[in-house]
């Protein structure tokens, strides 16, 4: 068992219950293995080993695998601003408590409605190489035209230059996002200014 629960560790970073149970491993083994091994809890319901750098985006994936991370995450992501996130962001569908998620101020939630969360879904590595959901590039920059009322003007700016000097934009994918979102005039216009 001990074995067992090592190797679960080393091939997720972090051990759940939930991972623990579907190799066999009762829960009542699972909690006595993190008592005896000194395992600390990163988050409820996740533990790591006290060595282990703590992945932010990863745990927010354990902890709501339905959200997909958008704004400041996709923009550094995408290499529109070199800026690194102070706040996580993610959206999720409309009705899911995310309560728990913004309680410790670490993360601010969006909703859309249930059939646009997966609209432009991409699995990327983040920067300690977890695999993450994230939103791809034109995604991003209907988000951004969606909520530029809540954000700066500068970044607005700097973030829409950045994406238009691109050479592997794809305008026909954001006219089409942008539609499904009902911001395909204000992108439009956006476009025809830059362009």
């Amino acid at each position: 068992m001990m074995d067992k629960m090592s190797r679960l560790i080393q091939n997720h970073n972090y051990i759940t219950p939930e991972i623990a149970e579907k190799s066999g491993i009762s829960k009542f083994k699972f909690y006595k293995y993190v008592r005896e091994n000194g395992l600390e809890q990163v988050r409820r319901g996740i533990y790591s080993s006290a060595d282990e750098w703590v992945d932010e985006l990863y745990i927010l994936h354990q902890r709501c695998p339905n959200a997909i991370f958008l704004h400041d995450e996709a923009f550094y992501y995408h290499g529109l601003t070199d800026r690194e996130p102070l706040v996580h962001t993610l959206t999720i569908y409309s009705g899911y408590n995310s309560h728990r998620l913004t309680a410790d101020g670490t993360c601010k939630v969006y909703t859309v409605k249930k059939e646009l969360l997966d609209v432009g879904k991409i699995i990327v590595n983040d920067n300690n190489g977890n695999m993450v959901p994230m939103y791809d590039l034109e995604r991003t920059i209907c988000d951004l035209v969606r909520s530029r009322n809540s954000i700066e003007a500068q970044d607005f700016n700097s973030v829409l230059k950045t994406y238009v000097s691109r050479k592997d934009k794809n305008l026909n994918r954001l006219m089409k996002y942008a539609k499904l979102f009902r911001v395909d005039n204000v992108t439009r216009r956006y476009m025809e200014v830059l362009l």
